[in-house]
């Protein structure tokens, strides 16, 4: 799950790339953030975690949070694997909200 959110996230834009590694039997990612400007600004200014084993968050496919008018993204975790909010729509899937990136 965390390799396909890092793979979303450089697919949409908000990060440069990643690379796998392996270290103590375990396969990690290491991500390089994209940074805006002469201030050096992150492309990601949050990730916002939405459905936790305590309470899971639902939407229906009309139901599907637009991000800051599009500017970000929702994850969800679908029937088709993990998708973008926009995926989803286009698909009229709904399903669990696993988080936001924006």
């Amino acid at each position: 799950m965390t390799a396909r959110i890092v793979q979303i996230s450089a697919e949409e834009g908000f990060i440069k790339g990643a690379v796998r590694h392996k270290g103590n039997g375990k396969e990690f990612p290491d991500v390089s953030l994209k940074y805006l400007g002469k201030k050096e600004d992150p492309y990601i200014a949050v990730v916002k975690r939405i459905s936790k084993p305590g309470l899971r968050v639902y939407s229906d496919r009309r139901e599907i949070p637009k991000i800051l008018g599009g500017m970000g993204i929702a994850i969800s975790p679908t029937s088709c694997g993990l998708i973008t909010d926009r995926e989803a729509r286009h698909k009229k899937i709904g399903g669990e909200i696993s988080c936001h990136i924006w």
